[in-house]
């Protein structure tokens, strides 16, 4: 079991603390509904430091990025991220990733915590062209503001002037008195926000300065728990869930990060069933009787033949309705069919609906 900086901290403040991805980590502070509003309608904190970060750096740098990613990084400038994903050889995926460009020469890959090792061996693998490479991951802690009110709870910490940060942009200034904060446009709510990277020694005065910055605000901390329920009202894919080593971009909705502009792992691959069509597709769906569809539900048709499998689903906090997303037949992917979940022997009628939810 691994800890993160602030581990001490969570457990003083009563959070329920469970193993995730290795690490111990909140899942929940108090009541999952009401951090899950407190993000969409204000301003929560998400301690997301068991996520990885690796440096890359040298002349090939970009070399390297551009044959294990499948997104066009020639596209960044400094100072912009991209989401991307690591392309294996079997037509799967290996994770999903941000790529940060600081400089022609250097870049930052931030990786799920649970694939970190994984992540690292599979780009070292293929770094055959001198890259240096860094792996930060123990080093340091990540601090997911989001929400709404995040802007004006971290301007207060700042000269950086973050209302001019575009989304999908970051730079590095100081911010609650530390010095050299990744203060990143990005989060995996879509209620806005900011993710704050500091060296661990700095874990601690960043949080409280947050704190003291967003109480105005009614600023909460939370958990791991209310992250997924709001990542997925937004239709974002969760590795091990919706894609993973055996699901093509392609199929998963994510043609917008794959791009044939250039050679990389397997390009063939995904570039055909581009071409040819898939068989099956992720799709979202919403309960119209009630239920909750969990992971690994089957999805059937009126006739009760399988046509797929529940990936994610959840009670959604904001649309106080049951909602999922998986991959089914692509006889049965358009919008408005009509498809039933298999929750404990019965089947539960639902609809296929355009992702995001909300």
């Amino acid at each position: 079991m691994k800890y993160v900086a602030l581990n001490d901290l969570h457990a003083s403040l009563g959070a329920k603390m469970i193993e995730f991805a290795g690490y111990n980590m909140p899942v929940l502070y108090n009541n999952l509904i009401q951090e899950h509003l407190c993000v969409r309608n204000g301003v929560g904190v998400f301690d997301v430091s068991h996520m990885g970060e690796f440096m890359l750096k040298g002349e090939k740098a970009l070399d390297l990025i551009q044959l294990v990613t499948s997104n066009d990084a020639s596209k960044l400038t400094d100072g912009k991220v991209q989401y991307s994903c690591l392309p294996n050889d079997k037509g799967g995926i290996v994770d999903d990733l941000l790529v940060y460009r600081y400089s022609a020469t250097e870049y930052y890959l931030v990786v799920n915590a649970s694939n970190i090792e994984k992540d690292w061996n599979w780009i070292s693998s293929h770094n055959t062209f001198g890259v240096e490479m860094v792996n930060m991951s123990d080093d340091m802690s990540l601090l997911a503001v989001q929400g709404p009110k995040a802007i004006l709870a971290l301007q207060k910490l700042t000269g950086v002037d973050l209302s001019a940060m575009e989304y999908y942009t970051f730079t590095m200034g100081t911010l609650a008195e530390i010095e050299g904060v990744i203060i990143s446009n990005t989060g995996y709510t879509g209620a806005g926000g900011f993710e704050l990277y500091v060296h661990n020694n700095h874990a601690r005065k960043l949080w409280d300065a947050v704190f003291e910055a967003g109480a105005e605000f009614g600023i909460q901390p939370v958990g791991l728990g209310a992250r997924d329920t709001l990542r997925l009202e937004k239709g974002f894919c969760l590795y091990g869930n919706d894609i993973n080593d055996e699901t093509s971009p392609i199929e998963a909705g994510l043609g917008w990060i794959t791009k044939f502009t250039k050679p990389f792992n397997n390009h063939e691959y995904h570039k055909a069933l581009k071409e040819n069509g898939v068989s099956k597709k992720l799709v979202g769906f919403e309960m119209i009787d009630r239920g909750i569809p969990r992971q690994h539900y089957a999805i059937k048709d009126a006739a009760g033949n399988v046509i797929g499998e529940v990936t994610s689903g959840t009670q959604s906090p904001s649309l106080n309705k049951g909602i999922g997303m998986g991959y089914v037949t692509i006889a049965n992917s358009k919008v408005d069919t009509e498809i039933f979940i298999d929750i404990r022997d019965k089947a539960i009628k639902a609809k296929v609906v355009k992702i995001p939810f909300m």
